[in-house]
């Protein structure tokens, strides 16, 4: 947080001559063109989710937060990505049978459980990412105005 400067000019902003209503569902639109899966939706707030695996042993989580407000143009949109990394664990885990009237026999054989482990997750701040949204969403617009 100390290198945090709360700058006026930022990646984060799009402004729409929709109102926030429609920004807000053209931004829906654009990310599930994109694979995304919309998980919490409300009518100026959308959160989306998209799964990658850069490696078999590696998987990465992108959260899209969009939320839309009333401006003097019509919409402002307002957008976070949160990623988070995973890795691929193996557990080892044993187990034995023990068989009545012979005594005890323990007959151990091996098991392994593989689980996704949080490693780390960053907010993204680089503005080409969000420009290639904001494009995305403009270029929806201007179809939906063709319409």
């Amino acid at each position: 947080h100390q290198s945090e400067n709360f700058a006026m000019d930022t990646p984060f902003v799009y402004y729409s001559s929709r109102n926030p209503e429609g920004a807000c569902e053209i931004g829906k639109r654009a990310l599930l063109s994109q694979g995304y899966q919309i998980d919490d939706t409300k009518q100026l707030n959308l959160r989306a989710e998209k799964f990658f695996q850069p490696s078999p042993e590696h998987a990465t989580k992108l959260n899209i937060n969009l939320v839309c407000l009333p401006s003097s143009l019509g919409a402002v949109v307002y957008a976070n990505a949160l990623e988070t990394y995973y890795e691929l664990k193996s557990q080892g885990t044993s187990a034995g049978v023990s068989v009545s009237g012979m005594g005890s026999l323990s007959l151990p054989w091996a098991a392994s459980r593989d689980t996704l482990v949080k490693i780390g997750e960053e907010t993204i701040t680089q503005a080409e990412f969000y420009q290639r949204l904001f494009t995305l969403i403009r270029s929806m617009e201007d179809l939906t105005l063709a319409d």
